[in-house]
């Protein structure tokens, strides 16, 4: 039976999949996103390593609270498809429970995704950096987008539901054609349920400081109203559900 390394677990309402969630944090990520708010999730070693059963033990106690409340289970992290064989198999035994699974990934190592780990799972939730190729070196400070295009149409055309993420940072994300090939792409993806536009904030910076890091959008203020409106109408242009 594998082992992973997990960081954390919560319970969330809404935020990570359809009603009420139980959602592992896996410790591991290749990217090292300007925005991101969980650095302390960025290696294997910040996690504490369990096994499929241990992990199953932690959700049981609130399995038929979440099947009630119309949730399920959530793998995120970090990046889960860094641990793919443990992922696939607490995924592969929630589905078999008549959980409501979903994985939460960047797409970025979407290849390491099987279809048993994908057949084990109700929606993916995919979060698109950006399109330009420099924007999105820029934001993740590694790599391509070009894994988590191919990941997106490879769930468009198994059929696997899909809610989107895009991380609105002024400055940064927010040029109109950026938005666009974003909109764009996403727009040709039929299985796309839901586009999420979040808005960047610095609640996380605190974490970087008690690791000794440097947050390196520190002066970056949030997006206004005004812009959020603007890229959420880019996305329901192309006939896309926005939240």
């Amino acid at each position: 039976m594998p082992t992973g390394a997990v960081h954390s677990w919560d319970v969330s309402v809404g935020v990570d999949g359809p009603g009420t969630r139980f959602v592992a944090f896996l410790a591991g990520c290749p990217l090292r996103c300007r925005y991101c708010h969980s650095p302390d999730t960025w290696y294997r070693r910040s996690g504490r390593h369990q096994t499929v059963d241990e992990l199953m033990a932690e959700i049981e106690p609130y399995r038929r609270f979440i099947a009630v409340a119309g949730g399920g289970v959530t793998i995120s992290g970090g990046e889960p498809l860094m641990q793919p064989r443990f992922t696939g198999e607490v995924l592969r035994r929630c589905h078999d429970l008549g959980l409501h699974t979903a994985l939460d990934t960047s797409g970025f190592l979407g290849v390491r995704a099987d279809d048993a780990l994908l057949d084990a799972t109700d929606l993916v939730l995919l979060d698109i950096k950006s399109w330009d190729p420099a924007t999105y070196r820029r934001v993740t400070r590694t790599g391509s987008v070009t894994p988590t295009l191919r990941f997106g149409r490879r769930l468009a055309d198994r059929g696997t539901p899909i809610w989107v993420r895009f991380v609105l940072v002024p400055g940064l994300t927010d040029a109109e054609e950026n938005v666009a090939g974003v909109a764009d792409f996403v727009a040709g993806l039929s299985t796309v349920q839901r586009v999420e536009v979040l808005p960047f904030h610095r609640l996380g910076a605190h974490k970087y400081a008690e690791l000794g890091l440097t947050f390196p959008l520190a002066q970056t203020e949030p997006p206004t109203p005004e812009l959020v409106a603007r890229v959420r109408a880019q996305f329901a242009e192309r006939g896309l559900t926005v939240t």
